[in-house]
């Protein structure tokens, strides 16, 4: 069983690839100026784990509470999103950063789930700043044993 990310691209344009290299090369070297949001935002780290019984997801998500994530499901794909705050201006100090290497802003990531899982059924917990999404697999996508009768 497999789990695709899921990208929302526009496939008819043919610079979206160079559009995205550059967005990613500026974001990795700090290019003064940006405006776009994909700018500012940040991607959690994310494991996908298979049992016999259910697929888990994973997310780290430090300094977030289960206030600021909020999880979507919709045509098979189910979709985290939520909000970091900067923590720089909450006093109305006037700081300036020596180093600062701590993203803040909106992120979002999406996956396309197998037929395999029972979307009634997904849960999710948090604690600690992690995220684990619990999706069960529908009971007829569980393997069983079949029994061999004697033909007489």
């Amino acid at each position: 069983m497999t789990i695709t990310r899921y990208r929302n691209r526009n496939w008819l344009s043919p610079w979206n690839e160079l559009d995205q290299m550059s967005r990613r090369l500026n974001r990795l070297f700090g290019e003064p100026g940006l405006s776009e949001p994909e700018a500012t935002s940040w991607i959690p780290a994310v494991n996908v784990e298979e049992t016999n019984d259910e697929l888990i997801l994973t997310a780290d998500l430090p300094g977030l509470t289960q206030k600021d994530v909020e999880i979507a499901f919709e045509n098979g794909v189910l979709t985290i999103r939520g909000q970091k705050e900067e923590l720089g201006d909450a006093n109305g100090e006037d700081r300036r950063y020596h180093m600062s290497e701590r993203w803040s802003g909106s992120f979002q990531r999406s996956f396309t789930l197998p037929r395999t899982v029972s979307v009634n059924d997904i849960s999710a917990t948090f604690e600690h700043g992690v995220l684990h999404v619990h999706m069960p697999k529908a009971a007829e996508s569980k393997g069983r044993t079949i029994q061999i009768r004697s033909a007489s």
